[in-house]
């Protein structure tokens, strides 16, 4: 148990946070989404959540827009706190329109990313295109991570394909898949126009992916995005496109300390009779306070002196 908890020792708060598995965790993954953060912002954030921190992805083509030093040292600041940083896909795949993977990979890893993300949201690849991309990254030294689904609403595969596509991409090596559903997550992947969960959607991938679900990164930009996927599949759900001042909020949310996940949990622990509302709290026992060691100390000496006497 973390021994610096601000509320150490308050055991219902302990066992909330006692939910989440410890980093380093390979389910329970929170993937942040950086849009455009300063070096002063990213440590800002870091100095306060990067212990929930797991995945930290520079959105789109942002990292190629950004000054060479400043995203070396956010780099740098993240790899410092072991946390997995890599480009978004759309960045790979504007380069591979042009050129080969390998040139992509190879400075990927010379500017200090650890993975790279491989996907086809705005292009098309071939499986076999798409499987070489992954023993690209491999071959570069870099975590290859791929993202199934497309970016236009209007083109949106079946929940069948994108299962597919997840079993053939860890098949391949890769170590999570990511769900697609943008920045917005409305109309692409597992959510509707209005941004709502769409559940049997949802309840197909599951079932086509079996125990490779915790695999699965979904996508979850909104509240209650990330409320319905934790409801679904506990605390230990991997979620992406958190946005960096949202982390601490979601690690809340993971842990049962909001509303959204509270509810359900109180719910279950009155009706298995943990927990009973209308039961006042046995009264506090006092603290016994010990007799000090200089008192005994004395007495003992006292003693000694007496039988002398």
């Amino acid at each position: 148990m973390c021994r610096d908890r601000p509320w150490l020792g308050v055991l219902g708060l302990d066992a909330a946070i006692d939910r989440r598995l410890p980093r380093p965790r390979e389910r329970g993954i929170t993937m942040v989404i950086d849009t455009g953060l300063g070096s002063v912002a990213t440590a800002d954030m870091l100095e306060i959540a990067a212990p929930h921190v797991d995945h930290w992805k520079l959105a789109f083509g942002t990292s190629a827009l950004m000054p060479i030093h400043v995203l070396r040292h956010k780099l740098e600041l993240l790899t410092e706190h072991d946390i997995l940083t890599y480009p978004g896909g759309t960045l790979l795949e504007a380069a591979v329109v042009q050129q080969h993977c390998r040139v992509y990979m190879r400075r990927a890893r010379e500017l200090g990313f650890r993975a790279v993300e491989i996907s086809d949201g705005t292009i098309s690849l071939t499986a076999e295109r798409r499987h070489r991309m992954i023993d690209c990254a491999h071959d570069a030294g870099l975590v290859a991570i791929t993202e199934v689904g497309k970016k236009d609403p209007a083109h949106q595969p079946e929940a069948r394909e994108l299962a597919e596509q997840a079993l053939k991409d860890i098949e391949w090596g890769a170590a999570w898949v990511i769900v697609e559903a943008r920045e917005s997550g409305r109309g692409v992947g597992i959510y509707d126009e209005t941004g709502a969960l769409r559940g049997d959607f949802l309840e197909e991938i599951v079932r086509q992916l079996g125990d490779n679900t915790n695999r699965l990164i979904w996508e979850a930009p909104q509240k209650d995005q990330q409320a319905a996927l934790v409801r679904r599949f506990g605390a230990n759900v991997c979620l992406g496109n958190v946005a960096a001042c949202e982390v601490l909020a979601l690690e809340a949310l993971r842990s049962g300390l909001r509303y959204e996940t509270l509810s359900p949990i109180a719910e279950q622990e009155q009706a298995a009779g943990h927990w009973n509302p209308a039961v006042p709290e046995p009264p506090e026992k006092p603290l016994v306070e010990q007799p000090s060691a200089q008192p005994l100390a004395d007495l003992v000496a006292a003693r000694g002196a007496s039988s002398h006497g």
